[in-house]
């Protein structure tokens, strides 16, 4: 099978880092160009990822007859008009979370993809690793009893004014940077939508953006509960409680490429906790594969966006929740 043809719209880190290395390693991937504002920054970087084109501006990328779809990771606030302006020259497009900074952008996005016939996506790597869908059909499976609670933690320390996530105007904050991943996962493992939430949030008194949360999800019979914070000490884990066992996910998001994940299972029968091992592997390379096999197919999205949709629902009823201090129902 042909392999889909990526161009990258910017340098931004984690796309050079973290997403294209793996992509360029993919079963339905190759990355065929990059773009960046900077044509020099962008040659330099070709030159380092082994990339054949670079393009000083993202409409010559988009213009590009060769290149099947986009791979954007543009701050937050750019995600929804270069998804457009990506389908609208159509190309796919692979976009970075949050798709947008409130289910508007979404809901416009559903939009364009039903207008222009190309597929668009949120680039959720963890909602394809193998230790999430191990961990959903464990609890499918019923080893844990009937699932009752999801509970989560995910921080880390940055609090420099000059960094993109701490820029409250442009999308920067906790809850869109991290808070996502346990909403986005204990939906998956749930598998339902929550009914209302409720929210304590605590907002940096210079720069504005949320820096503490925690967050209380009702899925009518199960309850989801995270913190998140990006000016505590850096730690992450999810943990999925039944009424006779337990799976504890050890490094839920970010995931170790170079080494096996682990499950930690106990349950009424075995209340040791079991070790459970996946397989090494890149999350983001299997996220750029998925989405690009789906293209090439024409099968269905691991991530479609009214699963994003949704999910920037549950994003958007956290916010208000912590402002008005009470239960807000998920419109």
């Amino acid at each position: 099978m042909a392999k889909l043809r990526f161009g990258i719209l910017s340098t931004a880190k984690i796309g050079v880092t973290k997403v294209i290395p793996p992509m360029q390693r993919g079963q339905f991937c190759s990355v065929d160009a990059i773009a960046s504002r900077d044509l020099e920054r962008a040659r330099e970087t070709a030159n380092t990822l082994g990339i054949p084109r670079a393009y000083g501006s993202y409409e010559e990328l988009l213009s590009d007859p060769e290149i099947d779809a986009i791979y954007n990771p543009l701050p937050n606030h750019l995600h929804v008009e270069w998804a457009t302006k990506a389908a609208e020259a159509g190309k796919h497009v692979l976009c970075e979370k949050p798709i947008d900074i409130t289910s508007a952008g979404a809901e416009a996005l559903i939009a364009v993809r039903d207008r222009t016939g190309v597929y668009i996506q949120e680039a959720f790597m963890v909602r394809t690793h193998p230790q999430w869908i191990e961990t959903r059909e464990i609890i499918r499976s019923g080893a844990i009893g009937e699932l009752r609670a999801v509970s989560g933690f995910f921080s880390y320390f940055n609090d420099d004014p000059n960094n993109i996530r701490n820029q409250a105007d442009i999308g920067g904050g906790g809850l869109l940077d991290i808070g996502c991943y346990p909403i986005t996962t204990s939906r998956f493992v749930i598998d339902a939508e929550p009914s209302r939430v409720a929210a304590i949030i605590d907002r940096d008194p210079v720069m504005k953006i949320d820096r503490l949360g925690s967050a209380l999800l009702d899925y009518d019979g199960v309850q989801a509960i995270f913190t998140y914070s990006t000016q505590l000490h850096s730690h992450q884990t999810m943990a999925c409680h039944g009424t006779r066992g337990r799976i504890v996910v050890e490094i839920p998001f970010n995931a170790p490429p170079d080494r096996p994940c682990r499950l930690f299972l106990s349950n009424d029968e075995h209340p040791d906790p079991s070790t459970i091992e996946i397989e090494t592997c890149d999350q983001y390379g299997i996220a750029g594969d998925r989405f690009a096999e789906a293209v090439l197919t024409g099968g269905p999205q691991p991530v479609p966006l009214e699963d994003t949709l949704a999910n920037m629902k549950v994003i958007d009823a956290v916010f208000r929740a912590g402002e008005e201090r009470q239960w807000v129902a998920i419109k």
